[in-house]
């Protein structure tokens, strides 16, 4: 069964940078697509981000510019770098995985999640 398993959340200050990363044990994830999800309270779950095999990358509005997702193929692990964090990017993010090439922000797409992990952008 593949598990996704997300780290580096935390607490931030508006202006702050985190990088959150996705891996999984005993699955080989080069031949997925990974996007990254997040869900603010009282709000629906959002895709921001989406990097295929090729690797080609999407975004959303919310977060283009400051946001970079890539993965390290070596090391079977996917990266959210996160800039110029601010309060509303403040939520619990998830990464998900979908067997197809392209990227997409789409959750309905993506077959396996993650747990999540917290991440706060407060002074």
């Amino acid at each position: 069964q593949l598990q996704p398993v997300e780290s580096g959340g935390g607490l931030v200050q508006p202006g702050g940078s985190l990088r959150l990363s996705c891996t999984a044990s005993e699955v080989t994830l080069d031949i997925y697509s990974i996007g990254w999800f997040r869900q603010a309270s009282g709000k629906e779950r959002e895709g921001i981000a989406s990097i295929s095999t090729r690797p080609k990358t999407a975004y959303s509005d919310s977060v283009k510019g400051r946001f970079t997702v890539s993965r390290d193929n070596v090391k079977n692990t996917i990266y959210l770098q996160m800039d110029s964090l601010e309060t509303e990017d403040t939520g619990v993010y998830y990464c998900a995985v979908k067997p197809e090439w392209f990227p997409s922000l789409t959750q309905n797409a993506y077959r396996y999640w993650g747990q999540g992990t917290q991440v706060t952008v407060s002074s």
